[in-house]
């Protein structure tokens, strides 16, 4: 007979043949910066999370390196009536997030900062991309995004990742990078990001929900998964340095595959702000423990293949980590 629950008998012995380990290096910790001074409010959609301006961003952020967190994605979020067709104030050179950039790196150079890089949040449609009648125009959408990937690098970024799911975009970011001297700027691509219905709440924090249709379209269709590779491999001859699953305790087989097929390429995945409330909200009704379900979770998107997690639970899973 082989006794397996041997390796089950008390929590040190646990603890020795565990195979997977987490700790703040593997997280990386999205902001949502706004204008002002001094702002801290709430996301009513998102338990604990909130919109910051640059100078708590700063503050907050001395507490992730005590936690060693050391590397932020930054969301600009602006007001609707500073939002236009072709989402201008996402490239400007001195806009919210070029500022939170520059503001990041003068007081926390050891800090790595990744940007989103996608059109919605300051678009008045509040689609990805350029958009003519009722259609969403992918080639027309690229030099947009190029021109805000080269913005917040100029600023100082370090990874430029774009979201916006057009085809061709990381083609478009690095030779757009390139050809302005920002070679050393790299890519994190949200290469497998699939047309969830579980972004709702992020939707709500950055006011970025479409005007009109969804966005099926241009993310992944949830019942595909050979378009998840082909995804990722198109996006890796086109430049991208590091790749990206969203969302992700729900797709641990599109990250299990990557990782198998593309053993040597860094993988990021996003535990989604849906995934995220649905163990706040199971854990208000009383269904499950919060910190249980949150580690186990976590540990299970490191375990299929993850390197790096983007989660609103990172600074409580290592708190939590640390206690255990």
């Amino acid at each position: 007979m082989l006794r397996l629950r041997d390796y089950r008998i008390n929590q040190d012995i646990r603890d020795k043949y565990a195979e997977v380990v987490l700790s703040g290096k593997d997280f990386i910790y999205p902001y949502f910066v706004v204008e002002g001074i001094d702002i801290q409010q709430e996301i009513k959609s998102l338990a604990g999370v909130f919109h910051l301006s640059i100078d708590r961003i700063l503050a907050d952020i001395k507490e992730l390196i005590d936690l060693e967190i050391n590397k932020v994605l930054l969301f600009g979020v602006i007001d609707e009536e500073q939002k236009d067709s072709l989402g201008t104030l996402a490239y400007a050179s001195d806009g919210l997030v070029c500022r939170t950039i520059k503001a990041i790196k003068q007081t926390y150079p050891q800090v790595t900062v990744f940007t989103d890089v996608c059109m919605c949040g300051y678009m008045d449609h509040g689609h990805c991309g350029v958009v003519k009648g009722q259609e969403i125009h992918n080639d027309e959408t690229l030099p947009l995004l190029a021109q805000m990937a080269v913005a917040h690098a100029g600023a100082g970024a370090d990874y430029v990742a774009p979201s916006a799911m057009m085809d061709g975009q990381v083609g478009a970011i690095r030779q757009s990078l390139d050809f302005h001297g920002c070679k050393d700027t790299k890519i994190l691509s949200y290469s497998v990001k699939y047309a969830s219905n579980l972004y709702g709440p992020f939707r709500h924090a950055v006011q970025s929900t479409p005007s009109f249709g969804d966005r099926k379209t241009y993310q992944m269709d949830y019942r595909t998964r050979d378009q998840a590779l082909a995804e990722a491999m198109a996006d890796l001859e086109e430049g991208a340095d590091w790749l990206m699953v969203k969302p992700a305790h729900t797709y641990l087989d599109i990250i299990q595959l990557l990782r198998s097929s593309l053993p040597e390429i860094k993988l990021a995945a996003y535990h989604v702000s849906g995934e995220y409330m649905m163990i706040k909200l199971a854990a208000a009704a009383g269904m499950v423990d919060e910190t249980c379900s949150m580690l186990e979770v976590l540990y299970g998107i490191k375990r299929a293949g993850a390197d790096y997690i983007i989660s609103y639970y990172a600074k409580d899973a290592v708190r939590a980590l640390r206690e255990s």
